[in-house]
């Protein structure tokens, strides 16, 4: 059972949330969430964004809907500041941006609460960047909670003078119509129309005054509409959904421990990932092989420690803790990587690896530039390889041709990772996903044993030769492979292959288009 610390003394905060990015948070906006006792949200506040700001949240933060009237929630934020907590109101947008939370505001001020308001980025002017339309000079930016309070000629006039942007329920969009003609606009006058701004899948529509409403159909909850000339500007100017990977989705084959890195390059390109374990990793069924290892690398046995992958650096690692061991009882051992990943997480640790292979990041790669043995030069002469349980034999068969002595031990073992919810298999089998990125032959062989095949229209993203031979063997057509074989080269083939495939589909005739059998969002958006 959790036990809440009471403080001496409660406060409030009235937090802007922003459009809804997480990454538009503010620093003080971050450090009073994760500070908060309570938080009460507005139903503005997207679930992305309150998802994210749980994972970083006190343990036993309590998270409630605000309802009611500004009375009502003001009541909620003081009995639990009187109670010594501390309570947030997370508000969508900037908090003086709401007339109800001015009223909050105004209510706890009459009290002797501490209280502090820490704005954020509006949602009109957030989603309006976001969508590629700039508010330069003279503009109105408004969040709009209730539609009577709009002034549509104040509207107008900014309509005539540049460009504005307001936010507002999609219910309201007919009456903002009708309230904008009445004032004056013209019919004629260009509007951008976005729903969920900011989010993974914001999606823009451009139209007239007289048309907007009809071209918004199906959409829902809060959107932004952009009004006058630099609605135009987007063509050039609309940088989120331009993204190469906007709206892709994209499965990641990876433990959650390593699909991070991945995943947050892939949304950068604006792919939405799903991460996927297809293995789990498990200490050796025996620790006695390690035990020597360890002690054989303190007491100067080996001269090099090749390491294959992240897992395998780990579990070195968690077994010098185990012995209170750190970096400095490397000295003397020289440390060589197969890739740049496995090479990072050797450095996390505070040593820099001798080698790495400059081309091909692989075991033969490694072979190819790893000295052979010279008994004068190397005194020591043999090589510790900590290893997954169902590593080939290439490498240690490589080195003993190289006159070195191998001691092949097994690190941690890899297993199957139990099968995913049956919408995610479902999704793979029938094409739910855009593309696949395979990051090792095991992950290949683990997803269609845990999944079934992925469908011919996703596209497949492997990291190198190997994987690619895996996947061919297994019936997959192999689109994309990097130069290079590391994550960030994998994730950058994938978004250039977007960018191709959009370029390719772009100079077809529209007819063509349609027939085509390229496959994704980049496809359907030319259809």
């Amino acid at each position: 059972m959790t036990t809440r610390t009471r403080k001496s003394g409660g406060r409030i905060a009235f937090v802007g949330a922003g459009p809804g990015d997480p990454g538009l948070l503010t620093r003080r906006a971050h450090d009073a969430l994760a500070d908060a006792d309570q938080v009460v949200y507005d139903r503005g506040v997207p679930e992305s964004l309150l998802a994210a700001i749980r994972a970083e949240a006190k343990e036993d933060a309590q998270f409630s809907p605000a309802e009611g009237a500004p009375g009502d929630v003001a009541k909620v934020l003081l009995s639990a500041a009187k109670s010594g907590l501390s309570a947030v109101h997370l508000v969508a947008g900037d908090p003086f941006g709401h007339d109800s939370v001015v009223k909050e505001v105004q209510a706890v001020a009459r009290t002797a609460v501490q209280f502090e308001v820490v704005p954020g980025v509006g949602q009109a002017a957030g989603v309006a960047t976001y969508a590629g339309v700039p508010l330069p000079g003279v503009r109105s930016v408004a969040d709009i909670d209730d539609i009577a309070a709009l002034d549509f000629d104040a509207l107008a006039s900014a309509a005539a003078r540049g460009s504005f942007a307001v936010a507002v329920d999609a219910g309201d969009l007919a009456t903002v119509r009708d309230g904008l003609i009445a004032a004056g606009v013209e019919a004629g006058t260009p509007v951008g129309v976005t729903g969920d701004g900011t989010g993974e899948t914001q999606y823009t529509t451009t139209s007239t005054v007289d048309s907007f409403v009809a071209a918004a159909l199906g959409f829902t909850g809060r959107v932004v509409l952009t009004v006058g000339a630099n609605v135009a500007h987007r063509d050039k100017l609309s940088w989120w959904e331009n993204r190469p990977l906007y709206g892709w989705k994209v499965l990641v084959p990876r433990t959650k421990e390593q699909a991070g890195a991945m995943s947050a390059r892939l949304r950068a390109y604006g792919a939405i990932p799903c991460e996927v374990p297809t293995i789990a990793v498990e200490p050796p069924r025996t620790p006695a092989q390690m035990e020597r290892a360890v002690k054989g690398l303190v007491d100067g046995r080996y001269a090099w420690v090749v390491f294959t992958s992240v897992n395998a650096v780990r579990a070195v690692w968690e077994k010098f803790g185990e012995h209170g061991l750190d970096a400095r009882h490397f000295g003397g051992v020289k440390i060589a990587c197969i890739g740049e990943a496995t090479a990072e997480a050797v450095r996390a640790f505070g040593i820099q690896p001798e080698l790495i292979p400059a081309g091909e990041q692989s075991s033969e790669g490694l072979l190819a530039e790893f000295s052979p043995h010279d008994e004068i030069l190397d005194p020591v002469g043999r090589v510790l390889l900590p290893r997954a349980d169902i590593a080939t034999e290439t490498l240690a068969a490589g080195l003993i041709e190289r006159g070195w002595e191998v001691d092949d031990v097994t690190a941690y073992r890899t297993v199957r990772a139990a099968p995913p919810p049956a919408e995610i298999r479902d999704a793979i089998k029938s094409g739910g996903f855009d593309a696949v990125l395979f990051t090792s032959s095991s992950t290949v062989r683990n997803l269609v044993g845990i999944a079934g095949k992925p469908h011919a229209r996703t596209v497949v993203a492997v990291i190198g030769p190997k994987t690619a031979e895996t996947a061919t063997e297994f019936g997959l057509r192999v689109d994309v492979q990097p130069q290079h074989a590391s994550v960030p080269d994998l994730v950058e083939a994938l978004a250039e292959y977007a960018v191709e495939l959009r370029e390719k589909l772009a100079a077809m005739p529209a007819k063509q288009r349609r027939g085509s059998k390229v496959q994704g969002p980049t496809a359907l958006r030319f259809r």
